[in-house]
């Protein structure tokens, strides 16, 4: 009985292991990111968008008015896309940048691709430290 408890605990030590590592994903944890910036952007939650943003882009943009502005005028498709759908994925050097491409069909009907570049900060969390956008959403990889 001794050894199918000992078994018992150490499955569940290994599932629980698991499911923590896979938590903590870089991959996944910024892809929830981006998502939940799209989500402001949809709600014209201008404050919560800003967060996401990398150090860099905050100093281009002290302001998060000034930061939502830029949004609207140059990345319309993310600012507001129809549809949207999560490409290929890269992350180099351990999780301290990340790549993602995000499939996006614009509430124009045109199809879009952007590149996010994520990078991680000193404390460990994530920021997004640019976005490229580009016409087409053929798939090409990063």
């Amino acid at each position: 009985m001794r050894a199918f408890f000992a078994v018992f605990i150490l499955c569940a030590a290994s599932i629980l292991s698991h499911a923590s590592a896979r938590a903590e994903d870089p991959i996944d944890t910024t892809r929830t990111m981006i998502e939940e910036q799209i989500k402001a952007f949809l709600k014209d939650d201008a404050e919560t968008a800003y967060s996401f943003a990398a150090p860099g882009i905050k100093a281009m943009y002290p302001d998060k008015n000034l930061f939502f502005a830029m949004v609207k005028k140059s990345y319309e498709p993310v600012y507001h896309p129809g549809n949207y759908a999560f490409g290929r994925s890269r992350s180099i050097d351990n999780g301290a940048l990340i790549y993602h491409e995000v499939l996006i069909s614009g509430r124009d009907g045109k199809d879009w691709t952007a590149i996010y570049q994520i990078t991680r900060q000193p404390d460990g969390s994530y920021r997004i430290n640019g976005v490229q956008i580009m016409p087409n959403a053929d798939s090409k990889g990063i």
